[in-house]
């Protein structure tokens, strides 16, 4: 029996990378951090730091792994034959869904009160989904639940606020949602499951819903039709409310999302009969701040891991990262990531100071594009890794599994860029005061200044168009690289700004990533994107 020589230099484990972690995310990340000051959420630094350090720990990676192999199971029935509607959960899934309740990221703004709390929270919420992307489904419908409450329903908001914005895992309560139809899908309206009332401000509401958002919640806010039309409900988890099956999705496969059937079960109403959506609504606009903000982290994620692999793996007699192609790829990642990271912590800001008309439509306008930017970034990052890219080990399939889903939750591409288009009609103030902030960079470069003009210029035919939704997107395309530039111009890096306008507005750049025009301070990008 022969034996095997474990000094032959043909087994030594050589030119791999070492491991990213521990690393601290919020340390290596200079565009968060000069943004969270810049914002007005310079008083939470340390609350970032702290999240930062536990979400880049091996233990935190340790137990997303965990939970994304061991998945949720839906289990029905009791062996008596009693419905009991559990989901079973690995515990690393608590640990790291009660990481993100302890730091507040479901309800600071609402418990402090503090200028800048929705910029501090942000930055939270960009650093934990780092931890798992599926946990932060519920911690983002926990914090939306609350201002619709407030809005539709005092009395259910005094009620249930305290127990929702409490950083405290096994006493408070999380909130999700179930609007989802098969017949309806993005169109509630053409919802059919039914709510009758049965005296004193209660219904009873039987029906389906196709999705139905983290089971285990304690209540959702549901659409139905009451006799008054279209219509918001508070509806507790309880007897009446039986989940179906557990959906076998691409991404976020730690997250439990269901089918569910209301036979019977109680509802009381948020805001008034028929006006369904606008109650919704309420709660939609802050998801969707938190689709722009796991949107941004994903970016973010895959240039750290695409620059930190080329830093260390050396090929053809060089360091990946000294090599002009794979230094042009790496720069124009890092820029399309600190363009997503400024204009994101921008538009949290303006949850803060109450800028209406600026938040509704630069959180639709934002939310459309850097959700459409994430798959197609995710993919050049897996592809700087090469191989160890598509290994799951690597992490960069499990990034690139949850990139689409940002886009799709709380609206398509489509339905953003339509809902932009309806507010251009129906809420006159919310253009004007989106390209005012744009042209708070005009003067800073030509590229810009161009770029805003051609911008107006392409509103006034877009009105004139005998059908404007077929250059919707086109328009929303325009609309968030004006801001996103224009955010650059005033507070990036020369070489940042100058890449961005350069690629993004001025033409000299190709199709794809890595394509950026031959006068781009490359180095200076990527040196910025992760120092060290």
């Amino acid at each position: 029996m022969s034996t095997v020589d474990v000094s032959d230099p043909a087994r030594e484990v050589l030119n791999q990378p070492p491991p990213l972690q521990p690393i601290n995310l919020f340390e290596v990340d200079v565009a968060l951090r000069e943004a969270l000051e810049r914002e007005g959420g310079g008083w939470g630094m340390d609350r970032a730091r702290d999240a930062g350090a536990v979400a880049g720990s091996p233990e935190t990676l340790e137990h997303s792994r965990r939970a994304e192999r061991n998945l949720p199971v839906l289990r029905t029935h009791d062996r008596f034959g009693n419905r009991i509607d559990e989901v079973e959960l690995d515990p690393s899934w608590h640990w790291l869904l009660k990481g993100a309740i302890e730091r507040e990221v479901h309800g600071l703004p609402w418990r402090t009160g503090d200028p800048g709390g929705h910029v501090v929270r942000a930055a939270l919420f960009m650093l934990w989904s780092n931890a798992n992307d599926g946990v932060m489904c519920p911690v983002s419908m926990t914090y939306a639940a609350v201002p619709a409450l407030r809005d539709g329903a005092p009395e259910l908001a005094a009620e249930w606020e305290p127990r929702l914005t409490l950083p405290d895992y096994d006493s408070g309560a999380l909130a999700g949602m179930a609007m989802t139809e098969r017949q309806g899908g993005s169109d509630v309206r053409a919802n059919i499951t039914r709510a009758e009332p049965v005296g004193d401000g209660r219904y009873e509401l039987n029906g389906h819903k196709w999705f139905c958002s983290y089971p285990p919640c304690d209540v959702f806010l549901v659409l139905a039709q009451a006799p008054g039309g279209l219509s918001c409900f508070l509806v507790e988890r309880g007897p009446g409310m039986e989940f179906q099956r557990l959906k076998d999705k691409l991404g976020t496969r730690s997250l439990p999302s269901s089918e569910v059937e209301f036979r019977g079960i109680e509802g009381r109403l948020v805001g008034e009969e028929g006006r369904g959506v606008p109650a919704i609504i309420r709660m939609v606009n802050h998801t969707r701040l938190d689709c722009l903000l796991g949107a941004t982290t994903g970016l973010r994620r895959g240039t750290v891991e695409a620059i930190h692999h080329a830093r260390h793996r050396r090929a053809f007699g060089a360091l990946l990262v000294d090599q002009p192609a794979m230094l042009n790829v790496l720069a124009d990642l890092a820029i399309e990531s600190e363009a997503a990271t400024v204009s994101a912590m921008r538009v949290a800001r303006s949850y803060d100071d109450g800028e209406g008309a600026f938040r509704r439509f630069a959180t639709a306008v934002m939310k459309y594009w850097v959700c459409k930017r994430a798959p197609a970034h995710a993919a050049e990052a897996l592809e700087c890794l090469g191989g160890n890219g598509f290994v799951e080990d690597s992490g960069m399939p499990l990034l690139y599994r949850d990139a689409p889903l940002n886009s799709i939750w709380e609206g398509s591409g489509n339905v953003a860029a339509l809902d932009v288009l309806r507010a251009m009609a129906r809420e006159p103030e919310g253009l004007p005061a989106f390209l005012a902030e744009c042209e708070l960079g005009a003067g800073g470069d030509r590229r810009l200044d161009e770029h805003l003009s051609r911008v107006r210029e392409r509103i006034d035919q877009l009105f004139a168009a005998d059908e404007p939704q077929f250059q919707a997107r086109r328009m929303v395309e325009d609309l968030a690289l004006a801001l996103q530039a224009s955010l650059l111009v005033r507070d990036a890096p020369e070489p940042v700004a100058d890449a961005f306008c350069a690629s993004r507005l001025g033409g000299d750049c190709g199709r794809v990533y890595g394509t950026l025009g031959p006068k781009v301070d490359a180095r200076a990008i990527v040196e910025r994107a992760l120092p060290g």
